[in-house]
């Protein structure tokens, strides 16, 4: 592992590092800020994953998350968004390949030997970081848009790894829109029996364990009505009974902006289940 940046940051230490994947058979850079703390200190940690086009470095230098992260003592970390290199698979499009793994383990050619970013973020990355900062092995887990939909799915689908969930302007239903559509035909197949299992409106609908969630929906984002559905995800939760916390924020749209206005109380909501 090979640190690339360094940047003193509210009292702690904002870094990034790049390391060999095996399970993505690439070189993987992902990002870590790691508050003040005491030496021998051990801190929980709140994994970030970013939504189409973005890579370890949009969250770092456009959330302001690190004054929060200092101040709850709690460790963020925001990998890259797909493998990446001269011999992985791409496409030419925006939302499919490099910089769209969509948080799936793939299964169809040429993907499935590299776009198996469900187990990096869930096992390589997890245990890589347990491994290597001074973590205490608990973690929750947020996103945005496309990194919204991973958030959910990982989160919903690991409840005795992950203590709770937060995505800002998340694809609940990928199966349903076309941005999701697209991927899992690529990546999963046209069987979509196999799409369930990456679609959080299908696993509210199946799983019996209650994680507490939080998300936050701009009212004016271009792809709310085509691509995000939250009203999918509220009905789900209604229907099953389970409690979730789904706000509609008048006067945003999908950019950071954004999501630099609520972050605090999103890393807020996640400390409070991460002591």
């Amino acid at each position: 592992m090979e640190r690339l940046e360094r940047h003193a940051s509210f009292g702690g230490w904002q870094e990034v590092y790049k390391h060999e994947s095996e399970v993505l058979k690439c070189s993987m850079n992902f990002s870590i800020y790691i508050p003040p703390h005491d030496e021998n200190e051990k801190l929980p940690v709140i994994y970030w994953l970013s939504g189409l086009t973005c890579n370890e470095q949009n969250f770092i230098t456009k959330a302001g998350a690190q004054k929060y992260a200092a101040e709850h003592k709690v460790i963020i970390v925001a990998p890259d968004t797909s493998p990446r290199g001269e011999s992985i698979p791409d496409d030419e499009a925006y939302d499919l390949g490099q910089g769209a793994g969509f948080y799936v383990n793939a299964k169809q050619e040429p993907w499935s030997k590299n776009y198996r970013m469900y187990d990096y973020i869930v096992d390589e990355l997890r245990a890589l970081i347990d491994q290597s900062f001074p973590t205490n092995k608990v973690q929750s887990i947020m996103g945005h848009s496309a990194g919204g939909h991973g958030a959910l799915v990982i989160g919903l689908r690991n409840p005795e790894i992950y203590k709770s969930i937060s995505a800002f302007s998340p694809i609940v239903a990928p199966s349903q829109v076309p941005w999701g559509q697209k991927a899992f035909t690529a990546y999963l197949g046209t069987d979509q029996a196999f799409w369930s299992d990456y679609d959080a409106v299908e696993l509210i609908k199946s799983i019996s364990v209650k994680m507490p969630i939080l998300v936050d929906q701009g009212a004016e984002d271009s792809f709310l009505q085509e691509q995000l559905k939250p009203e999918l995800l509220e009905q789900a939760c209604r229907h099953k009974e389970y409690p979730i916390t789904i706000n509609l924020r008048d006067g945003y749209d999908h950019s950071y902006y954004f999501i630099a206005s609520f972050i605090e109380e999103h890393i807020e909501f996640h400390s409070s289940y991460l002591k």
